[in-house]
């Protein structure tokens, strides 16, 4: 049997085990280092079976905003990139903007993945970072060196999902906070234009 699943079967059993004492979602019992450390290695198993699968990018842009609903906080990052800007944003913007973020960012770091295709991806390490953990995963390529990719997640939302991850040393939150910046200074603080242009970006 691979490697990669006994890996997703024994990250699914703690996640089971932790439903079944009442720890997923909306315990009462604070996250654990296991199961941050599970959510990550189900998710690397669903992520490796899509980049591998033989579909292009583009086929693929779905399935990725799907991974990227189920397993990121995606509202939170959202609201992380657009900034201050989300305190004046009516719930109707928000929400518009969350939906063309979360396409946004499926076509963006999709097509990143894309470039694992044929490598291994491993959970190696974590640990608590403040108030949420930091799960470490380890890339391995043919013919180049192996690098990190970083997971921070969280349970503030009520359930256990990633909202920052660390490739390469580069944050998401902070390059995206950036950028959604940026696009919007382009676009005078005009949030419906830089929502437009963003269904079309990544």
């Amino acid at each position: 049997m691979r490697t990669d699943a006994i890996d997703r079967r024994h990250a699914l059993s703690l996640i089971a085990a932790a439903a079944a004492a009442g720890a997923w979602p909306g315990r009462a019992a604070a996250m654990t280092l296991a199961e941050a450390r599970a959510l990550i290695q189900v998710m690397l198993a669903d992520l490796t079976g899509l980049i591998n699968s033989g579909r292009s990018a583009e086929q693929l842009f779905p399935d990725f905003e799907r991974l990227f609903n189920r397993y990121g906080d995606v509202p939170t990052i959202a609201q992380s990139a657009l900034g201050p800007p989300a305190r004046s944003a009516s719930r109707a913007q928000m929400q518009a903007f969350t939906q063309a973020f979360s396409g946004y960012l499926a076509r963006k770091y999709g097509r990143r993945f894309r470039e694992f295709i044929g490598g291994r991806i491993e959970v190696t390490g974590g640990g608590p970072v403040r108030s949420f953990f930091e799960v470490v995963s380890m890339v391995t390529m043919r013919g180049e060196p192996p690098f990190e990719v970083r997971w921070h997640v969280s349970d503030r939302s009520g359930r256990q999902l990633f909202f920052n991850m660390i490739i390469e040393g580069v944050n998401m939150l902070a390059t995206e906070r950036t950028e959604i910046g940026a696009m919007l200074d382009r676009r005078r603080g005009d949030l419906e234009a830089m929502i437009a242009d963003l269904r079309r970006a990544g």
